[in-house]
């Protein structure tokens, strides 16, 4: 079995709703997430995968969704006010923690037809979630 990865760095904020602890507040992070690509065989060139290409697909989709922006549940009283100001905000369905923006990576990743086999997201430098199925 081959495996790639490629990983994009971004900035973003958020908070979590029903939370106990300091994260209740709305705060900011340097994201990491990468993604790790998985096959049995390898193309014509040798490769599992172009990293120049599922490298730009991953960079977009972040770039477009999540860099530089406010990630907030859908059932965050601040998220209404915050688009009515004019900043650029991001909803999940859920609290926007790294296990769930690793899902939503992974699941925006597969509809690109990529052979994605797991996503980590790195919160800090420290602290990481990952998906796969």
């Amino acid at each position: 079995m081959y495996k790639v990865s490629k990983t994009a760095s971004f900035a973003y904020s958020h908070r979590l709703l029903d939370y106990k602890g300091k994260c209740k507040n709305l705060h900011g992070h340097n994201g990491r997430v990468e993604l790790i690509l998985e096959t049995k065989t390898l193309n014509g060139a040798a490769m599992a995968a172009d990293f120049t290409e599922f490298g730009a697909a991953l960079r977009s989709w972040v770039d477009l969704n999540l860099d530089h922006k406010t990630i907030l549940c859908a059932r965050d009283p601040l998220l209404k006010k915050l688009k009515e100001a004019g900043q650029s905000c991001f909803e999940t369905a859920g609290n926007p923690t790294a296990e769930t923006l690793a899902e939503l990576i992974f699941t925006e990743m597969k509809k690109l037809s990529l052979p994605v086999s797991e996503v980590k997201f790195w919160e800090t430098d420290n602290s990481m979630a990952s998906f796969s199925k």
